[in-house]
């Protein structure tokens, strides 16, 4: 797995990418937690999502935001990371053209970012958002949300409490075209502490099932002239 130095829009960024066989493989981002509160791209979530969309044939990177290992830069707030998730994605579709499409997997502050680089970039066609915080960021930018996707959580997460997720996730099943997965895990507190691999499990499981062309959103009903 390549070590990579990259540039960004505030310096080098860090990072982890493998590619895929393929020359046209999707390709995955995953975005790590909050940089202030220990989140690196080798948290061990990010690191099984990394390895699950390789192990399904994605090219697949994950990066350090900035002032995160050797990552340059200073801590932004989100807006800054978010310009370094859309640099990482420049620089991975530069090396592999002739990939369509891609996903994006976040956790925690890593959700919010991701769910903002959806926003912007309309080949993202599917999303993993893990733990997301609609209590403490604001979400109101997915307006309407453009791809299905999934978004898990605990039912013991006091950081990212249930009822505020499950708000969020209640707005965007209203939007047609597009399919909200939601899993909520029994027991898991923020850091799904003891439960990554059934975490990693769901995660895989649905993965497995959008690309078998499973979770297809019900076409829009057509108007009668």
């Amino acid at each position: 797995m390549p070590e990579v130095i990259f540039n960004g829009p505030a310096g080098r960024l860090e990072g982890r990418y493998q590619p895929a066989k393929e020359k046209n493989a999707p390709i995955a981002i995953v975005l790590h937690p909050h940089p202030q509160f220990g989140g690196t791209m080798n948290n061990q979530i990010v690191y099984q999502l990394f390895y699950m969309f390789q192990q399904r044939g994605f090219t697949t990177l994950r990066f350090n935001f900035r002032s995160i290992g050797r990552s340059q830069g200073a801590f932004d707030h989100g807006t800054g990371e978010l310009s370094d998730a859309a640099a990482a994605l420049d620089w991975i579709q530069s090396l592999h053209p002739d990939s369509k499409s891609c996903w994006v997997a976040g956790y925690s502050f890593g959700a919010w970012i991701g769910m903002q680089l959806l926003m912007r970039r309309p080949e993202i066609e599917g999303f993993m958002s893990i733990a997301p915080q609609p209590n403490i960021y604001d979400f109101a930018f997915l307006a309407p949300c453009p791809s299905s996707g999934l978004i898990i959580h605990g039912d013991a997460d006091r950081v990212a409490p249930e009822k505020d997720v499950q708000g969020l996730v209640e707005k965007l099943k209203t939007q047609k075209g597009i399919m909200i997965t939601q899993k909520i895990m029994p027991g898991a507190n923020h850091f799904f502490n003891g439960q990554v691999d059934e975490l990693i499990g769901e995660c895989t499981d649905y993965l497995d099932r959008r690309l078998a062309g499973e979770l297809v959103p019900e076409p829009a009903p057509k108007r009668i002239r």
